[in-house]
């Protein structure tokens, strides 16, 4: 079997195309997940049994089902009961989103409870309300600590979106299916699919090394 140097140069364009898209979701994706994951672990944190019973019920249900069938569920499935047809990009999103929204909140979960219980006790015999307390003490002391969890969820998170190719989403692994389609070339295709991957991962790996030792620094000084 030859290996075709020239098809791998030809779709690099496209290919490459797909991965920004990938970065894109993926960037959204986490950013939003890092809002919904940080309120539902201080919800669940907090102390109210309705917001903590919620919060419990939202991160089990999402740990504990396929994030497949959580993507065909949003876009096959909710259509049905709101009579509207979603936009793929905005099915692939709120899947996303979801999913690493249940995962970052177990981070920040073990980040909040890994700072000394001192340091709320401090806080309140300060006159700071709970919230206060949780803002202003413990989530930059938390914040820490889970960075570089934080980093493995956005590696895990940019793997994770080549699922939404299933709903016809064109990102990376999607453009090599229809690249593939075309030219029948799956080898040196997913070879290169592969290898894009693998520098996007690596990348975001180097940046979470980066800023463990920007904070590691700060706190020497």
């Amino acid at each position: 079997m030859s290996f075709d140097f020239s098809l791998i140069w030809n779709s690099l364009p496209l290919l490459l195309a797909g991965a920004g898209v990938t970065i894109e979701i993926t960037a959204i994706a986490v950013g939003l997940g890092f809002i919904f994951g940080l309120i539902t672990s201080v919800c669940r944190l907090s102390g109210v049994k309705v917001l903590q019973v919620i919060a419990v019920c939202y991160v089990n249900i999402i740990r504990g089902t396929p994030m497949l069938v959580q993507i065909f569920l949003i876009y096959f499935a909710l259509p049905m009961v709101i009579g509207e047809r979603i936009n793929p990009f905005v099915a692939a999103v709120a899947a996303c989103s979801i999913n690493s929204g249940a995962y970052v909140s177990e981070i920040f979960r073990a980040g909040i409870q890994s700072v000394d219980k001192g340091q709320m006790e401090a806080g309140r015999s300060l006159g700071l309300s709970w919230m206060q307390t949780m803002r202003y003490v413990i989530l930059p002391q938390a914040f820490k600590h889970v960075i570089p969890p934080l980093g493995n969820e956005f590696i895990s998170m940019t793997k994770e979106t080549s699922l939404v190719s299933v709903i016809g989403f064109e990102e990376l692994t999607r453009r090599g299916q229809l690249i593939i389609a075309k030219t029948y070339g799956s080898f040196e295709i997913w070879l290169t699919v592969a290898a894009i991957y693998l520098v996007m991962t690596l990348t975001i790996a180097r940046l979470v090394s980066y800023l463990e030792w920007r904070f590691a620094t700060d706190d020497r000084n």
